[in-house]
């Protein structure tokens, strides 16, 4: 399988692939691996599907400083100056 790990000397951090039905029998290797340093990526018909990482890691990429405003701001529209007028609806009562 895929996630042999051997001894626990110093190692470089390593790409391990392995299929989504490997990953179902072995998830305390791929969590292994992943708390180790590895990059797992498990595969669903033979395409990358999920990449699990420490939640360390998650938090440090994810982390913005940010709120959701912040964002999805776009500072590139701030070179334009666009006035958008009210849209009026001018409704009907239907007679049945």
């Amino acid at each position: 399988m895929a996630f042999v790990l051997k001894g626990r000397a110093m190692r470089h951090a390593q790409v391990r692939t392995v299929t989504s039905r490997e990953f179902v029998h072995n998830v305390s290797a791929a969590k292994r691996a992943a708390s180790e340093g590895d990059t797992v990526i498990i595969t669903d018909r033979s395409e990358p599907s999920l990449a699990p990482m420490p939640i360390a890691e998650y938090r440090r990429l994810t982390k913005t400083g940010k709120n959701l405003v912040e964002l999805l701001r776009m500072p590139e529209a701030d070179a334009f100056d666009i006035d958008f007028e009210p849209i009026r609806i001018n409704a009907k009562d239907i007679q049945a």
